[in-house]
């Protein structure tokens, strides 16, 4: 299954997850912090949706109440 998911109140734009058998494969970002996002995405690629939601969840950029990794976390949360 992919996720194409909006990220609200980031820098980000969009957030395309593959997820299969409740494990992430794959993750690409549209905006945002270009080289933050990709090491992001390779720390997650293989790692269980639950185990993402779990460490990233609650991470907030600055001042913001929400960060890209939290979004990501949001993102998967609204698939379970």
């Amino acid at each position: 299954m992919v996720i194409d998911y909006q990220p609200k109140g980031v820098c980000s734009r969009r957030m395309l997850i593959e997820v299969e058998n409740g494990v992430v494969r794959s993750m690409q970002v549209q905006g945002g912090c270009h080289g933050n996002l990709q090491g992001i995405s390779k720390l997650v690629e293989g790692m269980e949706v639950q185990e993402v939601i779990a460490r990233l969840e609650g991470i907030r950029c600055g001042m913001k109440s929400t960060s890209c990794p939290d979004q990501l976390a949001k993102a998967l949360k609204e698939t379970l």
